[in-house]
C-alpha cells in the first residue's frame, strides 16, 4: 500500500501546453513506473474570463488618494476622503493660551508619491463633517451625507511637485532616507481652534475618550475642486492648532512662545476613502482578446471554470493538476500611463468580502497570490516564500468546489492587492497582510483569440 500511495503521489500530470501563445498558459508534469497499473488522463476544458465592475472595495487604512486623473484606455479616476482624528483620553491643552485665544489652525496633508503630471495646478478644499461617521470602510461613501457642501472651511492651490522648494532639497538623502516630505498646508478658520479650547474649559467631558470626541468633532472631508491630471498618495493627515503662551525663561523672565496641539488620523479612528470612476464602458464590453484590471476599486477580471463538466469527466479519479498562469499585455507607452499592479490575488468570488474584512492572507488552497514579472509580463504564483514562484495549481480549490458546491461552476476573481511581508532568519519572505491595491494602476490580461483552455490532469490506480 505504501508503494501505491507513493506512485499516486508522484503522478501529478503530464507536460501539456494549452494555448502556447504567451497567454493564459498551462503546464504540468507526470511520472509513471513501468509495470504498475496507473492510468493518467489529460482533459481540456474551456474557461470563461470577463471584466466586471467593482462597486466598492474594503479599505480600512490611514492613507488615501486625493486628486483626479484621466487615462485614454482606463478612463477617469477621482479620489477624496473623509477622516476622523485621534484624541488622547482626557486631552487638555499643554499650556494656557495667552488671553485664552487661539492664533490659527492648519490642516496638513503629507504625501509620499503621485500619479500623473506633478506640475499640473490643483486645488484642495476642506469641509467640516457635521454627522457621526459610520464604520463603513467601503469606498462608495457619499460625503454629501455627512457635511454641508455649501460651507467649505478652507482651500489651497498646489502642485504635487512643489516648485517653491529647491530641487536640491527635494532630492536630499541622509542615511539612505529622504529628508524632504511633501505636504500641503491649508489654513482653516481660527474659530475652529477656539472652539476646541473653549470646549476643554466648558465641557471637558468631550475629550474623555474617542467616542465623546467624535461627537464633538466628527471630522473633515478633503476633496479637489479644481484641476485634473494628478493624484497624490496621502500618507498622513494632521490638524494643527497654534497658540501663544507665556512661559518662564531660564533667568526667571517671562517669555512669549508659540505652541501647537496636534490631532492626526490613526488606525483607531475611521477614514473613509471614495473612488469614482467614469469612462470605463469600453473596459466592460465583451472582448475575445483581453480582460482588464483597474485600481483602486475600478474593474476586476472574473474567471469561470466549468467545475460541473470537469466533475463528470474525472469522476472516480484523483485530481492531480489544474495549472493556471495569467499573462499581461505590454503597458501603454504614452505619458503618465498607468502602471501595472504588483500583486494579484485569485480567490472564489463569494469569499472576497470575508477575506478582506477578516484580514486574511493567501493560503494556497482557496486563495492564491501572484507577483508580476515585468520581463515575462506574467503573474507568477507565490508558494509562500517571496522568492519562490511557479505556475499555480488549482486542483485543491477545484476539488473542494466539485465536492461542496452542488454542481455549480467555480467563479473566481483576480484582484490587485498590496502585500506587506516579513523575513525569517533564513531569508524567506512571508506575507503578513494583504489589502486592496489603492494606487492608480491598470493592465490588460490576455485571453487569446482561440479557445481559453484549462488542462486537467487526473489519475487512477488499478486501470481506467
Amino acid at each position: 500500500m505504501k508503494i501505491r500511495h507513493l506512485i499516486l503521489g508522484l503522478c501529478v500530470g503530464i507536460i501539456v501546453l494549452g494555448g502556447c501563445d504567451d497567454e493564459w498558459s498551462s503546464v504540468g508534469t507526470s511520472i509513471q513506473e513501468d509495470g504498475d497499473k496507473i492510468s493518467v488522463n489529460v482533459d481540456t476544458f474551456r474557461f470563461e474570463a470577463s471584466t466586471v465592475r467593482l462597486d466598492s472595495v474594503y479599505a480600512r487604512t490611514t492613507s488615501g488618494l486625493l486628486g483626479e486623473i484621466y487615462d485614454p484606455v482606463y478612463g477617469m479616476l477621482k479620489s477624496d476622503y473623509i477622516s476622523q482624528f485621534y484624541c488622547p483620553e482626557d486631552f487638555r491643552f499643554a499650556y494656557t493660551p495667552k488671553g485664552g485665544k487661539i492664533d490659527s489652525v492648519e490642516f496638513r496633508i503629507y504625501y509620499t508619491s503621485w500619479a500623473g503630471d506633478s506640475l499640473v495646478p490643483m486645488r484642495v478644499q476642506v469641509y467640516l463633517i457635521d454627522k457621526p461617521l459610520e464604520k463603513h470602510f467601503y469606498t462608495n461613501v457619499n460625503p454629501a451625507d455627512y457635511c454641508n457642501m455649501q460651507k467649505p472651511l478652507g482651500s489651497k492651490a498646489y502642485t504635487a511637485y512643489d516648485r517653491s522648494v529647491p530641487d536640491s532639497v527635494h532630492s536630499a538623502i541622509v542615511n539612505g532616507e529622504a529628508t524632504f516630505h511633501p505636504q500641503i498646508n491649508i489654513t482653516l478658520p481660527q474659530e475652529l481652534g477656539q472652539k476646541f479650547y473653549d470646549e476643554t474649559l466648558n465641557n471637558p467631558a468631550s475629550f474623555d475618550n474617542q467616542e465623546a470626541f467624535n461627537r464633538f468633532f466628527p471630522g473633515l472631508y478633503v476633496t479637489n475642486t479644481f484641476g485634473s491630471g494628478n493624484v497624490i498618495n496621502v500618507d498622513l493627515s494632521y490638524l494643527h492648532i497654534y497658540y501663544s503662551c507665556i512661559v518662564e525663561g531660564s533667568a526667571g523672565q517671562d517669555s512669549l512662545v508659540s505652541r501647537m496641539e496636534k490631532f492626526n488620523v490613526t488606525q483607531e479612528v475611521i477614514q473613509l476613502n471614495r473612488f469614482q470612476h467614469t469612462d470605463m464602458s469600453s473596459l466592460l464590453q465583451p472582448d475575445e482578446d483581453f480582460t482588464y484590471l483597474k485600481t483602486p476599486a475600478g474593474v476586476s477580471t472574473r474567471i469561470v471554470i466549468p467545475a460541473s463538466q470537469i466533475a463528470s469527466a474525472v469522476k472516480g479519479r484523483i485530481l492531480n493538476n489544474v495549472p493556471f498562469e495569467p499573462s499581461a499585455m505590454p503597458q501603454e507607452s504614452y505619458d503618465y500611463a498607468l502602471t501595472v499592479p504588483p500583486y494579484l490575488l485569485v480567490l472564489p468570488e463569494d469569499s472576497v468580502k470575508s477575506f478582506f474584512e477578516n484580514g486574511s492572507i493567501e493560503d494556497n488552497n482557496t486563495s492564491y497570490l501572484f507577483a508580476y514579472n515585468a520581463s515575462t509580463r506574467t503573474y507568477l504564483y507565490s508558494q509562500g516564500q517571496g522568492t519562490s514562484y511557479s505556475v499555480m495549481n488549482l486542483s485543491n480549490l477545484l476539488k473542494y468546489q466539485m465536492e461542496n458546491a452542488d454542481g455549480k461552476d467555480l467563479a473566481l476573481l483576480a484582484i490587485p492587492v498590496s502585500r506587506q511581508t516579513t523575513t525569517d532568519g533564513y531569508g524567506n519572505i512571508y506575507t503578513t497582510s494583504l489589502n486592496h491595491y489603492l494606487y492608480p494602476s491598470g493592465v490588460k490580461l490576455r485571453k487569446g483569440t482561440e479557445k481559453r483552455n484549462i488542462v486537467v490532469t487526473s489519475s487512477k490506480y488499478g486501470g481506467r
